[in-house]
């Protein structure tokens, strides 16, 4: 088969295309199923921002900056400061994307991923307190995805776990009197990261075959995706599994935790030694 007419192919059946792949043992880019695709994380590239990260998962490409500002807090949580994350997947990105206002994925995305960094505790919401009940830090975790090839929610997570561990805030102190809070940029105080959570997301494909780090190609064929959150201790710390496909078996999802953890291992040594 010629190059372009295995792209008609690939294109006209892409199901088909990916499961004569699959019976040979290989995935369209040349990995087996359970291969990951090489990662990269940098941080502090953004210099306008308090902390920030720039990784890179095969071609999936996703930039994360903190800024931080003060605001008061709420009644009943007057020592908790607020966190405030966000993944915006624009047109630029992928063809998948059109302009116009958030698209549906990206607003999927940043719910998970604020119910990731808010139940895995990344953050105490206290250590963000300048003065109870009168002042409190908010940190907007921004991510925008650059280049669009599956398994944004991996991507996006680490990316936002690394800029928050690469953010410094100026010291700020309150004054009762004036009622107003004084920030000293020459001293940059580091955030108290409590637990580094790290996602691995793993596709389901025809009920039986797992296959990690999806690419974009292969997301629309799956019957459901399985993503594992692990900290910097290999504990879990989540299991979510999206998608119309039926509910994965407790062998699949067995296979899912213990590759996740190894995994962890693997791209840990970059994130937990920032």
């Amino acid at each position: 088969m010629t190059t372009s007419s295995a792209l008609t192919f690939q294109r006209l059946h892409p199901r088909a295309y990916l499961e004569r792949f699959i019976s040979e043992g290989f995935r369209p880019d040349g990995r087996t199923s359970d291969d990951w695709r090489e990662t990269s994380l940098n941080v502090g590239s953004i210099s306008t921002a308090d902390g920030s990260a720039l990784v890179r998962v095969g071609d999936t490409t996703i930039v994360c900056g903190v800024k931080a500002e003060i605001a008061e807090p709420e009644l009943d949580n007057p020592n908790d400061g607020f966190l405030v994350p966000n993944l915006d997947l624009p047109a630029i990105c992928s063809p998948k994307f059109k302009p116009g206002p958030p698209v549906e994925d990206a607003q999927v995305l940043s719910a998970r991923l604020y119910d990731i960094l808010l139940s895995s505790c990344v953050i105490s919401p206290s250590s963000l307190c300048i003065h109870s009940g009168r002042a409190v830090w908010v940190l907007y975790v921004d991510a925008t995805c650059i280049n669009y090839d599956g398994n944004a929610f991996d991507a996006a997570l680490l990316a936002m776990v690394a800029a928050l561990k690469n953010t410094r805030l100026p010291k700020a102190t309150f004054d009762e009197e004036t009622g107003r809070t004084t920030v000293t940029k020459k001293t940059k105080i580091p955030l108290e990261i409590q637990r580094s959570p790290t996602a691995m997301t793993f596709g389901i494909f025809d009920s039986t075959h797992v296959l990690s780090d999806p690419t974009a190609f292969e997301e629309p064929l799956l019957d459901t995706t399985i993503s594992v959150i692990v900290d910097e201790r290999g504990e879990l710390t989540g299991v979510s599994q999206l998608g119309l496909g039926t509910s994965s078996s407790d062998e699949i999802i067995s296979r899912c935790i213990s590759a996740a953890k190894k995994r962890r291992i693997e791209i840990g040594q970059s994130l937990d030694r920032l």
